[in-house]
């Protein structure tokens, strides 16, 4: 396209052609500069009107760290599942302890006779004292941690009122008939002395911490002296045994048994039938494994094998 120009200056007419690069190039960058500057200015009234700054992290970005953050929220949930399962076993566990120590005390308390309101195993033991100064809760545990130091208090209460009443019980009845004296079976021959001996298993030279008496299957096994029973069970070693504590420490075991005939808490007298012989555990045949204590320690029962009461 040409422009003709009429001038003064030089008395002739003029032309100008716009179609060559020169002239149209800056014009075309002078237009799409306007349009940019217009496009800017209606973007940021745009963004002023709606209050929201504009966008500066990748939307890409914001996705991946928000899966993180659930997965460590999802993972702290595990976590703490798995210590809240762990703690619930052991609570019931606990639970479960303070009902037989219950059971124990009240069949003690039943069997000797004793004021019931002396010794309520429903109610924990009578304490109390002034509150000392500078003592203060500064932590509230939770509901779960209180329930579990609630039932560790009340097991510590339980195993004291069973040390009171074991003494009670020890000191007012069985003190002429709590010595050992006398054979654990009414039939049947000593077998295995206490000392060394040849393992029967193992062939091996081993410590026998007790005396063997065998005979037949099924045979009487009787207390050697009066006493509180204290384990009726099985026990690694010994298979169905039973211990009895005679008071003046003094403790007795009659191991390997066919049948325990009587339970944990229970009180017993001198010749009592207490079990039926028999070859559970770590045993080649029926026979009775008995030990005596004495303060805790295992010693020779013979000397009280031939003591008469």
């Amino acid at each position: 396209m040409n422009i003709i120009l009429f001038t003064t200056v030089h008395g002739r007419p003029g032309s100008l052609n716009l179609s060559r690069p020169r002239f149209y190039l800056p014009m075309l960058a002078m237009v799409a500069l306007v349009c940019a500057l217009v496009a800017y200015t209606g973007y940021r009234v745009g963004m002023a009107g709606s209050g929201q700054p504009a966008p500066t992290v990748p939307l890409h970005d914001w996705r991946a760290d928000m899966d993180a953050q659930r997965r460590a929220v999802e993972q702290a949930r595990r976590s703490s599942q798995a210590h809240l399962d762990v703690l619930t076993l052991r609570l019931a566990q606990m639970q479960a302890q303070v009902m037989r120590l219950d059971g124990i005390g009240q069949r003690l308390v039943e069997t000797a006779k004793l004021d019931k309101g002396e010794f309520n195993f429903d109610q924990p033991p009578a304490q109390g004292g002034p509150v000392e100064a500078g003592v203060a809760a500064a932590y509230e545990p939770p509901d779960f941690m209180r329930e579990l130091d609630a039932l560790s208090a009340q097991l510590d209460d339980r195993e004291q009122q069973l040390v009171i009443l074991e003494d009670v019980l020890l000191g007012r009845a069985l003190n002429e008939q709590g010595y050992p004296a006398g054979r654990p079976v009414a039939s049947g021959w000593l077998s295995s002395y206490f000392g060394k001996r040849t393992d029967p298993f193992t062939g091996r030279p081993a410590m026998h911490a007790g005396v063997d008496f065998a005979g037949k299957l099924g045979s009487d096994i009787l207390a050697v002296a009066a006493g509180v029973v204290t384990w009726s069970g099985k026990r690694s070693g010994y298979g169905e045994l039973i211990e009895i504590n005679h008071g003046n420490g003094y403790v007795t075991r009659y191991g390997h048994n066919q049948k325990n005939l009587v339970k944990a808490g229970e009180t017993v007298k001198q010749g009592q039938k207490i079990a039926l012989m028999g070859s559970s555990g770590r045993s080649t045949g029926p026979h009775v494994h008995y030990e005596v204590l004495r303060d805790g320690r295992r010693i020779d029962p013979a000397r009280y094998l031939t003591a008469a009461r």
